[in-house]
């Protein structure tokens, strides 16, 4: 593959500023956070200016008012970014953690966490993205190469440079954070296949994009998965319980990857509770898509399709199945779940944990929303995505799951005999 120049200097930048970044200290590090944080506050209108235009654009485009949403910054947005840096800054840095032994034959073995080296981030319509992923590789001693969506170009600009700015007058180098601010299909590719100068891409957005990139990378993929979270309702839930986990799974911030699509019910409740929740959901302007069991017992559920039990919504649209019990949602969850989120809302112990132990997937609740799969609610600081694959990092990945190992091993003159 012949690649283009300019994205060959990115990568030859980022793989230099590496070098350099790995052996940054903590002092360092949570100093250029700082900066960085203080420069989004004092940059505010800048990047509010910047952010109008994509919207503006975005609403031209007719793009959905969820999608939107992700979009648009508002002071208090910037506010609570800036905050979400400071809050990185407190973390535990993992660069240096380890464990030591020493072996029978006198070698010292030392178990060392050291920085991933380049991390090419891809993703969509979300701007605070930029500095998330930012900061987390940031104070992981990792490298970041930003490429987002075309959607929130104009903000992710302003938003990368002043966070660049503020990182490199800090003492870091001046390559550690850089946009590509190209959004042609051929420059991803290409990125996609830079192994010589990057060493892992976190996809971050919808099935498409992370599709398109686990397929076509020849660079190592932590895949981020889409968000097909379902919420089972036992015979034995807690009603009041199970109508406020739902709603805010779904109607608190529909567009997100954390967001409910799928509500289980059991058929022995089904008729009583049904009508109950289907009541809230509606006055908060939710489309439900049933079975034909749920569009008997709610005249004003649309009947669903197959396609609506694989369908992130991320809209205000939820698909309902009644199942017969606990095993009928363990079937259901295991044919259709992304393996990212799912919550069982029940008093009776035994299936909580039969629940717990057999849904396959990165989180898995108990009487709470799946809104909860989210770094900064784990007490992870920002997050850079969430992982629904099995090796390397599972779930919210923060810090830690920005880092690898490697082994140093001191000795004395010893030889394999």
């Amino acid at each position: 593959m012949v690649f283009h120049q300019e994205l060959l200097e990115i990568g030859r930048r980022a793989k230099q500023a590496a070098r350099q970044l790995a052996f940054a200290s903590t002092e360092t590090k949570n100093n250029a956070l700082q900066a960085m944080a203080d420069a989004l506050i004092k940059n505010e209108q800048e990047i509010l200016m910047a952010n109008n235009l994509d919207v503006q654009a975005a609403e031209e485009k007719g793009l959905k008012k969820s999608l939107v949403n992700r979009l648009r910054l508002t002071s208090a947005s910037i506010a609570q970014i800036s905050q979400s840096l400071q809050e990185v800054v407190a973390l535990r840095d993992p660069v240096g953690e380890g464990e030591v032994w020493t072996r029978p034959n006198g070698l010292r073995i030392q178990q060392t966490r050291v920085p991933l080296g380049v991390v090419a981030m891809i993703y969509e319509a979300r701007p605070n993205v930029t500095v998330d992923a930012a900061a987390l590789c940031l104070k992981s001693g990792n490298v970041v190469i930003l490429r987002g969506g075309s959607e929130a170009l104009e903000s992710n600009k302003v938003l990368a440079s002043v966070i660049a700015k503020a990182a490199e007058q800090s003492g870091l180098p001046s390559s550690c954070i850089q946009l590509i601010t190209e959004t042609s299909r051929e420059w991803v590719q290409q990125l996609m296949r830079m192994n010589a100068y990057v060493d892992v891409i976190i996809p971050r957005g919808g099935a498409g994009l992370i599709q398109a990139v686990v397929q076509n990378a020849t660079v190592p993929v932590i895949e981020t998965g889409t968000g097909m979270c379902h919420a089972f309702i036992d015979r034995e839930a807690d009603y009041e319980k199970a109508i406020l986990i739902v709603l805010n799974g779904k109607a608190q911030n529909p567009g997100v990857c954390n967001a409910l699509e799928t509500m289980l019910i059991d058929e022995a409740i089904a008729a009583d509770f049904l009508p109950l929740i289907g009541e809230v959901l509606k006055s908060h302007q939710v489309e439900l898509k049933g079975c034909p069991k749920t569009c008997s017992i709610l005249p004003y559920a649309v009947p669903a399709v197959e396609h609506d039990w694989v369908a992130e919504h991320l809209d205000l649209i939820l698909s309902v199945k009644v199942v017969s019990g606990l095993d009928g949602a363990l079937d259901h969850i295991y044919q259709y779940s992304t393996k990212h989120s799912e919550t069982i809302i029940t008093e009776n112990y035994s299936k909580a944990q039969r629940f717990l132990r057999e849904i396959d997937a990165a989180v898995v609740y108990v009487n709470a929303s799946t809104r909860f799969t989210d770094g900064g609610r784990f007490g992870f600081g920002a997050e850079i995505g969430i992982s629904t694959q099995k090796l390397h990092a599972r779930g919210p990945m923060g810090l830690r799951e920005l880092t690898t190992i490697k082994y140093m091993v001191y000795g004395d003159g010893q030889i394999v005999k």
